[in-house]
């Protein structure tokens, strides 16, 4: 196993942001990596030193990857103006610091191969998979796990109704601005990056029906596109036989699109 190996940079209003990488097993550093660039979910959570078997930055790195994570504006551990910063504002600042985030990390370590690179997320990060998706091309695919794609339906079917309208400022129907400034479904016409959707039917949080509009649309829009669907899953994949297709799928799909 790699040590999670801390860094730091300037990102959205200048602030310092803390990002994390871990090294594959076996590290050379003469030779070039490609990057899984892990986004957590919240927005208010964060990457630090820490196990499980559910997005594990060892895992991920485990076949050869260097595994990227920055604790963009909304993490926790920073201060509560750190964490407020997100509200109103997701596609913005967050999205502001995962960028700077990557490119200080490719700038400061040679091994890594900036031209092999996958952002992977689920709940606030499958959001802000589904963002990347509409407003980057840098990365060679995605892999989005049950996150928002359209905030209006959004509103209409989670079980956490009061968290949608303490991020987004109110209900949707005194608000909708705010709601379709920051809402994936919109930037539908830029996607062009090849992507893994992954959605579990007892996700009351994000409702399935999420998944299968950003699948929809993929499909229709003729982007390569798979998705892996859960009947018996919620918003955390638990089940171990499960996790291990989890894993398995994720990773070939990962290795499909940026592996040499």
């Amino acid at each position: 196993m790699s040590p999670l190996e801390p860094f730091w940079f300037n990102g959205a209003g200048n602030d310092k942001v803390e990002g994390f990488f871990v090294k594959p097993p076996s590290f050379d550093p003469k030779k070039k990596y490609p990057v899984k660039f892990l986004i957590h979910g919240g927005p208010q959570g964060a990457w630090g030193d820490d196990w499980s078997y559910r997005w594990n930055p060892e895992l991920f790195a485990a076949n050869g990857y260097v595994a990227v994570m920055i604790n963009f504006h909304g993490s926790t551990g920073y201060g509560q103006k750190f964490i407020d910063a997100v509200n109103g504002d997701w596609g913005g600042a967050p999205f502001e610091d995962l960028m700077k985030g990557l490119d200080d990390t490719e700038r400061t370590n040679p091994f890594i191969d900036k031209d092999r690179e996958c952002a992977l997320g689920a709940s606030f990060g499958g959001y802000m998979a589904n963002w990347i998706l509409g407003h980057s091309n840098r990365f060679k695919c995605i892999v989005s796990h049950d996150g928002t794609f359209n905030n209006e339906s959004d509103w209409g079917t989670t079980e956490e109704l009061w968290f949608e309208e303490w991020e987004l400022k109110g209900p949707l129907y005194n608000n909708r601005e705010l709601y379709r400034k920051w809402s994936p479904h919109l930037s539908a016409l830029n996607f062009k990056t090849p992507t893994l959707v992954v959605h579990g039917q007892l996700d009351y949080r994000l409702d399935v029906s999420e998944g299968f509009q950003l699948f929809t649309t993929l499909q229709r829009l003729k982007v390569p596109s798979k998705m892996l669907y859960f009947p018996d899953e919620g918003h955390w994949v638990l089940k171990p036989q499960n996790s291990q297709l989890w894993y398995r799928t994720v990773n070939d799909w990962v290795d499909q699109w940026v592996k040499k």
